[in-house]
């Protein structure tokens, strides 16, 4: 498959604007776990042109019921692994791997370059790190957030909420996995099919009210 085919097939899917509009765009994913590693390949396979992979984590055999990785990756750094997967799937999607943890003194020079951050992190401390940091200092960035998605509740509750301009936030807004089974693997990739379907309908120009 040449590169003018995938684009050509593309272009036919989606039509020639709302391609331009998708591979032109640059979206970071910060985290690559159960959501992380979901929105990831579902953009991919969308076209979007650049994908910023950020995790320090390696790929554990506990990772492998709700992650997209592979029992032959265990202990290949995620971000490694991930890149690997989605070139087999989009084979020309620019992808940039960062392999480090995203903190208040690193996050701003990481994302810079971003048009929209997807937050897939599991900790409440790291996702509020990350909301307040973009929402405060990067203003040309949108923020698509996730919370709540564990257990077997109803898939119905996953919902995707605009905050404000610039911020988004997906998921039921009340699971916690201290509080239930934990992570499910259809209610994981729900919520991530949210984040990346609003990353879609930001770059379309369609926007939650």
């Amino acid at each position: 498959m040449t590169k003018k085919e995938w684009m050509d097939a593309l272009i036919a899917r989606h039509g020639k604007e709302l391609h331009e509009r998708f591979s032109s765009a640059v979206v970071a994913i910060c985290g690559l776990g159960g959501l992380g590693s979901n929105i990831a390949i579902a953009l991919a396979r969308a076209g979007i042109g650049k994908l910023i992979l950020i995790d320090f984590d390696r790929v554990d055999i506990t990772n492998l019921h709700r992650q997209q990785y592979k029992a032959k990756q265990i202990g290949l750094y995620k971000t490694d692994a991930l890149a690997e997967n989605l070139l087999e799937i989009a084979p020309y999607t620019e992808i940039k791997t960062i392999t480090v943890k995203i903190t208040e003194d690193n996050f701003a020079d990481i994302l810079k370059d971003a048009d929209i951050v997807c937050e897939a992190f599991d900790k409440a401390e790291a996702k509020a790190m990350l909301t307040n940091g973009v929402l405060s200092q990067l203003s040309h960035c949108y923020l698509i957030a996730a919370s709540g998605m564990a257990g077997m509740d109803t898939p119905n509750t996953i919902k995707t909420r605009k905050i404000t301009k610039r911020f988004y936030l997906c998921g039921d807004e009340v699971s916690d996995v201290a509080d239930t089974i934990g992570l499910i693997a259809p209610r994981v990739m729900l919520c991530a099919a949210h984040q990346a379907h609003t990353v879609l309908r930001i770059l379309a120009g369609e926007y939650e009210v």
